[in-house]
């Protein structure tokens, strides 16, 4: 560590930009080893890359991580259990990348992982609510932690499936985690997810559309691991009011992702852990969407909802006593039914409406007197059978005819 004092807003910065510039510099190796070993990404049904991708770009993620963590952290406790998790499950992730690890392995491999820093006292022992106030949770600290921190690499991976979507996610979110965790006096938490938000952005440089590399299974873990010891080492190992509440909503938007596509797989009884193309970005390609849009969707998105989190930290909507001020309540109320209303538009509204123009188009191209009535049962029939990219095809075919 270069410092002596406690970090500083500035070294937090210096951290995110030193991390960002080893990731950008380790990339290019990582995808030349990536090609030299095999472990590259081929085209398949459910993905939406159209040519062979080297995977393995978590490997420079960690290495930006790693020499911002040695610069920048403490790495004589906790936050260097954090790091040699965040080792553990970055091979983990890279013998999935080049091997294709069964299910109960890397299972087995990510709770590893998670123990490492959770048994060395990154876990959570209580935390407090609103209205609830104090919860203690005992004994039950260790495996609810590691199940948390689990369940966020998984999160984080599920979300890794278009050019640069993962990557800046979390580094929104890691920015997110920055500003709460100082505000909370964890500065040296701050200074991690300052290190995590810049070695995404870094990698963002060689991943966004059009990807060079893919940051695979190494880096999708390693970013979840990372995002969830800061969200308990920043927030919720805190006395804070909303403790838990702050990572749920900075993290929203790959939760509600996962959780769409987990209850998708179980209405139809398919394993939960087997790729499909029902995600978010999945849904809006077969809308039409380009691969920039769809990206840039989802980033504002989640920049919506950390600006929700931070003005739950900020704004003055109640006392210490927790009574209520009506001004500034009525704002925060104002801003969640925004983006209440924001992510039913972008969930539901904007895939529907946009679909059944391009259902109106397919069927009026070949029934020029079809109804309404008639449009919408068949974009009800084609909702749930899935088939999109036809009336894509069909629709571009007419579109293109017409010109």
């Amino acid at each position: 560590m270069l410092f002596a004092m406690p970090p500083s807003t500035w070294d937090a910065v210096a951290a995110a930009a030193v991390a960002a510039v080893v990731v950008v510099c380790l990339t290019p190796i990582a995808v030349r080893l990536a090609q030299r070993i095999g472990a590259v990404d081929e085209p398949r049904a459910r993905g939406l890359s159209d040519r062979p991708m080297p995977r393995l770009g978590g490997i420079a993620i960690f290495g930006g991580v790693l020499v911002g963590a040695l610069l920048f952290l403490p790495l004589d406790g906790r936050f260097g259990a954090i790091v040699a998790g965040a080792a553990v499950i970055m091979i983990v992730g890279a013998l999935d990348d080049i091997f294709e690890l069964s299910a109960p392995i890397k299972l087995a491999g990510q709770v590893a992982a998670a123990l490492i820093p959770v048994l060395e006292g990154v876990r959570v022992a209580d935390f407090t609510l609103p209205f609830v106030h104090r919860v203690e949770l005992g004994d039950l600290g260790i495996p609810l932690t590691v199940l948390g921190i689990v369940l966020i690499m998984n999160v984080v991976n599920f979300s890794d499936g278009i050019d640069g979507l993962a990557a800046g996610v979390c580094a929104i979110a890691a920015a997110a985690f920055v500003v709460i965790a100082f505000d909370l006096d964890r500065a040296n938490a701050a200074v991690l997810a300052a290190i995590i938000a810049g070695a995404a952005l870094g990698f963002l440089v060689h991943n966004f559309h059009p990807a060079t590399v893919f940051m695979g299974d190494s880096g999708s873990n390693l970013l979840g691991l990372l995002l969830a010891c800061v969200a308990v080492e920043g927030t919720i190992k805190t006395q804070a009011v909303l403790a838990l509440v702050l990572p749920l909503i900075v993290l929203a938007v790959p939760f509600l992702d996962t959780t769409f596509v987990v209850l998708k797989r179980l209405k139809y009884r398919r394993p939960v852990y087997h790729a499909d193309r029902e995600h978010f970005h999945h849904r809006m390609d077969r809308i039409g969407f380009s691969t920039r849009r769809t990206v840039l969707y989802l980033y504002v998105w989640t920049l919506m909802l950390a600006g929700l989190a931070l003005a739950l930290r900020f704004v003055p909507y109640s006392d210490n006593g927790g009574r209520l001020h009506t001004g500034w309540a009525s704002v925060m109320a104002a801003l969640g039914v925004l983006a209440l209303v924001a992510s039913v538009y972008l969930v539901y509204v904007l895939e529907i409406l946009k679909f059944k123009r391009l259902d109106a188009m397919r069927l009026r191209r070949v029934r020029p007197d079809a109804t309404e009535e008639e449009i919408d049962t068949d974009v009800v029939e084609r909702l749930k059978t899935g088939e999109f990219d036809a009336v894509r095809r069909e629709t571009e075919e007419f579109e293109r005819l017409g010109s």
